[in-house]
C-alpha cells in the first residue's frame, strides 16, 4: 500500500504541474470506483458515466489547486463526484425525466389536511364499528377486501339484493359521516 501513497502523491503533483500522462494514470486507476459511486448516487448507466466525466473535468480543473491530505486521491474523487450526481438529480427533476418520482412525493405537506383525513378515518371506523354484525361484514368484504355482491352474498349466505341494498346504505351512511367530519 506504500507504493500506492507514493504513486499518488508523485502522480497529483505531476499532474498539478501540468502532466497530461500523470493524470491519465490517475483516470485509469480510479474511473471504475468513480463510476460505481456515481451509479450508486444517480441508479442510471448513462448518468453514472455522465457523472464520471464530469467528475474528472472538474478534477483536471482543480488539481493544480489540490493539496492530497489523505493517502489516496480515490476520497476527494468521491466528494467531487458526489457533488456532480447531487447536480445530475437536480437538473432530472428540473427537466423532469422523472416525473413519475415526483408525483409519488407530496410537494408540500398540509398538515391540517392530514388531520382532517385522520379524524374522518376515525369517524368512519366508529361508524362501521356502530353497524350490526351482517352490515359490517358486508363493509368489510365488499368496501374493504373488494368482494363483489355475488361473493359476498354466497360467503355470508344471504341473498345478492340483501348485499346490494344493505351496502348502498352502509356507504350512504359512511359518506355522511365523512361530510360532517371534514365540514367545519
Amino acid at each position: 500500500m506504500t507504493d500506492d501513497v507514493i504513486d499518488d502523491r508523485a502522480l497529483v503533483a505531476r499532474a498539478a504541474g501540468g502532466s497530461e500522462a500523470a493524470f491519465r494514470s490517475l483516470y485509469r486507476a480510479y474511473v471504475r470506483p468513480v463510476y460505481w459511486v456515481a451509479f450508486g448516487l444517480v441508479g442510471d448507466a448513462a448518468d453514472a458515466e455522465d457523472v464520471t466525466q464530469e467528475t474528472f473535468v472538474v478534477a483536471w480543473r482543480k488539481i493544480a489547486s489540490l493539496r492530497l491530505e489523505g493517502e489516496s486521491l480515490l476520497p476527494w474523487l468521491a466528494t467531487v463526484c458526489r457533488f456532480q450526481a447531487q447536480n445530475r438529480l437536480r437538473a432530472r427533476r428540473r427537466h423532469g425525466s422523472h416525473a413519475a418520482l415526483d408525483d409519488e412525493i407530496p410537494a408540500i405537506v398540509d398538515v391540517e389536511e392530514q388531520v382532517v383525513q385522520a379524524q374522518t378515518v376515525a369517524a368512519i371506523l366508529a361508524a362501521v364499528e356502530r353497524l350490526s354484525d351482517l352490515d359490517r361484514e358486508i363493509f368489510r368484504l365488499c368496501a374493504a377486501e373488494g368482494y363483489g355482491y355475488e361473493a359476498a352474498a354466497a360467503s355470508l349466505g344471504v341473498s345478492h339484493g340483501t348485499v346490494r341494498n344493505r351496502l348502498f346504505r352502509i356507504r350512504s351512511r359512511m359518506r355522511a359521516e365523512a361530510m360532517r367530519t371534514e365540514t367545519p
